[in-house]
């Protein structure tokens, strides 16, 4: 940062330093060779025009008027037709005009606008008179309205741009969670399903037989306190649900994949091309339906760039069942960022919209030894004691 920082300063001395070369140490030159010596000269702003635009616009300014309020060019040149040639630097002028009103805040672009035109008016109507005056008012001023247009252009197409990949990134994220709320409906339903086959058991048996009726009821309560605590977890984030999806559309009351289903998935992968080395850790227990989901489509995403992206045979899976959170990580040794979809596509979009449900963190990126990295933690909730499996 500090050496662009002086690159662009160097830069800008530079720029005077040949602006005060073209108007006391050629002053026998003719006026066009002024004026394209200034617009050539302007290129050394680049450096203070990507720092502080109205700063190299100040500096442009300051040097084209300079060259065209000089000393006149050569004696063999009239002062009308010096003055004529002398106007070209105001071009540079008006190519940094353009730029600041692309890229400028507004209050900023308007401030630019006014200084420049101001001081070209003043400069043209002192310095021009009778057929010259309005032959640089000709030439000068359109093009300064020419160079506006044209920064107002690239600013609305670059702020409909903007428009139109917030509005994709919107539409993803609603449809993500639209997506989630489906699979949140598997696993409500699968449970109410359960629960209603414990408690239609528990209610034919509590007179007969009591030991296999409290059996049910403790079922009842263990699922019902985990359903309860995903739809805690997730139904508060959630927006509207999809009015428009039909009834064939719905998912069926199957339990939804979790990470049991891992290793089918890496079976999956290795068919596609890529080896997975699969790397467990921790205590393997049952999870909320809602997190082991979560982490099933982590790994799930992940995998699909590995093979869509990476440009590699082999990646690793590393699962870690914590005390208090479930670590999720992918690693690749491909391409990285530059070949990797999630870098700039809706799936890592996907991913962070089911961690951040979760209360989890989710980190993506390429490694600095190459490939791509995926890291997941999802906080898990306490124990509600032991599981009882529905019958």
């Amino acid at each position: 940062m500090t050496r662009t920082k002086a690159v662009a300063w160097a830069g800008g001395a530079s720029y005077l330093l040949v602006v005060g070369l073209l108007v006391g140490a050629a002053p026998r030159a003719s006026g066009t060779v002024h004026g394209v010596g200034a617009l050539l000269t302007v290129s050394l702003l680049v450096g203070v025009v990507r720092r502080m635009p109205l700063l190299a616009l100040a500096m442009a300014l300051f040097g084209s008027t300079a060259v065209v309020v000089g000393p006149p060019s050569s004696a063999h040149e009239s002062r009308a037709a010096s003055y004529q040639g002398q106007f070209l630097s105001y071009l540079a002028v008006d190519l940094l005009l353009g730029f600041i009103v692309a890229t400028c805040a507004r209050r900023a672009s308007t401030v630019a606008v006014a200084v420049s035109f101001t001081v070209q008016l003043l400069v043209i109507g002192g310095f021009a008179h009778g057929d010259s005056l309005a032959v640089n008012g000709v030439i000068a001023l359109p093009a300064l309205a020419a160079s506006c247009m044209a920064g107002l252009l690239s600013r609305e197409r670059r702020e409909h741009a903007v428009a139109l990949r917030a509005q994709e990134v919107a539409e993803a994220v609603t449809a993500e969670r639209l997506r989630i709320a489906r699979e949140l409906h598997d696993m409500v339903a699968h449970s109410m399903g359960i629960i209603a086959i414990q408690a239609g058991v528990g209610s034919r048996v509590i007179l007969t037989q009591p030991a296999e009726a409290r059996e049910a009821l403790r079922a009842i309560e263990a699922t019902s306190r985990e359903t309860l605590s995903g739809l805690r977890r997730t139904l508060v984030s959630l927006r509207q649900a999809d009015p428009g999806a039909s009834a064939s559309e719905q998912s069926p009351l199957a339990p939804s994949p979790g990470l049991a289903d891992v290793e089918g998935l890496a079976a999956a992968t290795a068919g596609a091309g890529v080896r997975v080395d699969m790397c467990w850790s921790g205590e393997q227990r049952p999870l909320p339906a809602d997190i082991d989901l979560s982490a099933y489509r982590i790994v799930q995403e992940a995998l699909t760039n590995v093979v869509r992206h990476a440009g590699t045979g082999r990646c690793r899976v590393a699962i870690d069942y914590g005390d208090e959170e479930l670590s999720v990580e992918v690693i690749d040794d491909g391409r990285g960022a530059s070949g990797n979809g999630s870098a700039h596509g809706f799936g890592l979009i996907g991913m962070r919209e089911r961690v951040g449900l979760l209360g989890g963190h989710l980190s993506a990126g390429p490694r600095s030894e190459g490939g791509f990295r995926v890291a997941a933690q999802l906080p898990l909730p306490a124990p509600i004691g032991a599981p009882v499996e529905a019958r």
